[in-house]
Order: C-alpha cells, then structure tokens, then sequence
C-alpha cells in the first residue's frame, strides 16, 4: 500500500518537454551553415527512459510508427537506398537524395523535376533508384559494412551481438557511424557526404539479466528528429536484448547540439500545453532469434493513444559542402 505523502513519479515524457523548454528559456541563437535557418541551441543534455516501464514513443503529439519502424530495419539490414523506404511510404529520406540530384539537374546534367516527380521515379523505375536513391557512407553502411582499410566489410552490428552473447561483461560492444575518411573536409574532395549523421556512436550494456543502450547523438533536431530517436533506439535496444537473451534495461539518450528550428517554435508551444499519456507497449514476436532473419512485422506496437498530429517542414540542414574546405589543410607526413 502506498504512502499518503508519497510523491507520485513523473511522466518520463517530461524530460523530452522540460528540455523543449529549456531550449526556448535559456538557448543560444544560431543558424545553420547551408539553408541559413535560424535554430534556437543548448549543449550537452541527457534523458533516460526504463524500457520496462512502457515503450517511449511520446504522446503529447503523433510519432509516426511506421516510419520509425521501417527506418530502423532500413538500417539493421545495411541498406543504402530509399527505394525501400519509399515502397512503405516512409518520406523521412527523401530530401537528401533528390538535393544531390537537383544539384546535377542544375548543372544540365539530368532533366530537372519536382521532389514528388522525383520519388515518382525512385517508386516506379528501378534503374532510376538504382542510380539516383542511394545514399553512400549512411548508417546501415557503417552499421553492417564499414569500409576497411584493407578492402574488408567489417559488420559492427553482428559483432555488437557476438559480443553481449558470449562477453557479457566486457565494456566495449561499441558501434560508430562516425568515419572521418568520408566527413567535411577530412575527406578527399568528392568523397565527403553531403548530408549530415546525427546519431553517431552507441553502446550497449549487460547489468545482471538486463541490456541498456547509451546512444551519442551530435546534432538534435528536437521538434522532429528527437521523438523519432528515441523511440527507434529503444526499439533496437528491445530488439538486440530479445536476440542475445536479455531483458530490456534502459534506453539512455545523450544529447550534444540540442535545438529548435525557429520554424517549429510554434508547434514546440502548443506541444508543451499537453500533457503526456501513458507509454503504448512493443510486443516482439520469439521469431526473432537472428539479425539476418529480422524483420519489422516481428515488432508490434500496443495500446498507442497519443494526441493529434502537430506538422511542421523537416529543415534539410547541415552536411558538407565543398567551399567550407579551405581553411582545413590536412597535415603531410614527415619523412624521417
């Protein structure tokens, strides 16, 4: 039974929305370096979420699950193209690929389209997506295939697996989307992505018959990227437990560069207005037993009751471009 005076716990969602106000009292006004936006920034925050307590997908506005969803598979399975995104009907990634092909279009390299004739295309013309939907170096890349010096695919998830299964109290089951030979101007001229990685580096944990996950990410884009997050590490957290035979602990989200488009200012307020739900459930189905047979129909996600949707343009910010090169001149080996 419990206490009189004892004091009820607060919503976990509260620290997605106390940072959200954090950020509008007390941020930094920037702009990024390639559209010029304004954005509104706080450095180094930290959020925790006890994945036994309920599934993080927040509820004071509608988290698209599928695209959460099929985004993590995109991916787990190390894929590099949208064409799989864009058959679910997950626009997430549309931008990045259609900015690269507008800029040859401009150049009267291609026929010049619309973004929706454009993934038009990448939907219904294999041989266009083929050409024109990949996305090089992006996260399932780095996740399942990092490139090695030596011409090896080095798989850092399957090896993250191997590792909680059979060297449970080891510290170093690390995985990196961070490669600096394909990076600003660490790269060679031609080779650095033209858009930005966000969530860099996690790391899991075994504490006793539990897997917690702490996940790095440098830039936050709070109002839209954030929510997403959360919940698609949580899920891979949940998933990677069911694989190596733990239970889910934690899912700890570190935050470097946290901030807020001046465009989604006003959607941040009224979201601050609501208050949280209770978290839905994610129900796994025990077929998943092998990274290579998982698929994301083997997730389901229960009893999600959130308020309504609040839209807002995703800002296609960051990434490289060439002309930011000239103040970095990489070091010359000395001869001895």
């Amino acid at each position: 039974m419990k206490k009189k005076n004892q004091k009820k716990e607060k919503h976990p969602e509260y620290q997605y929305l106390d940072l959200l106000q954090d950020i509008l009292d007390n941020g930094v006004e920037k702009h990024d370096h390639n559209t010029g936006i304004g954005l509104t920034s706080v450095f180094g925050r930290q959020m925790r979420f006890d994945l036994s307590k309920g599934f993080p997908l927040l509820t004071t506005k509608t988290v698209p699950w599928n695209s959460i969803m099929h985004e993590l598979y995109w991916f787990m399975s190390g894929q590099t193209n949208i064409k799989y995104l864009v058959d679910h009907g997950v626009p997430i990634w549309n931008d990045y690929p259609y900015k690269i092909y507008k800029a040859k279009a401009e150049k009267g390299d291609f026929p010049k389209m619309s973004l929706e004739e454009f993934v038009f295309k990448i939907k219904n013309d294999k041989k266009f997506a083929k050409k024109h939907g990949e996305l090089p170096r992006i996260y399932g890349e780095q996740w399942r295939s990092w490139p090695a010096a030596d011409g090896r695919k080095i798989d850092q998830l399957k090896w993250v697996i191997d590792t909680l299964k059979n060297f449970p109290e080891r510290k170093h089951a690390i995985l990196s989307a961070w490669n600096p030979q394909f990076l600003y101007a660490m790269a060679k001229p031609g080779d650095a992505l033209s858009f930005p990685l966000c969530h860099i580096l996690f790391h899991f944990n075994v504490s006793g018959d539990k897997l917690s996950c702490l996940l790095y990410q440098r830039s936050c884009d709070m109002f839209l990227g954030v929510p997403f997050n959360i919940a698609s590490y949580s899920a891979l957290t949940m998933v990677i437990a069911k694989l190596t035979g733990y239970k889910p602990g934690e899912f700890i989200h570190t935050l470097g560069d946290a901030h807020i488009y001046h465009d989604h200012v006003d959607q941040v307020k009224e979201q601050l207005k609501r208050k949280p739900k209770e978290f839905p459930k994610l129900v796994l189905s025990k077929d998943i037993t092998d990274i290579e047979n998982f698929r994301p129909e083997m997730v389901t996600l229960k009893d999600y009751d959130p308020h309504s949707r609040l839209v807002a343009k995703m800002t296609v910010a960051g990434g490289f471009n060439e002309k930011d090169r000239k103040p970095f001149i990489p070091k010359k080996k000395v001869k001895k």
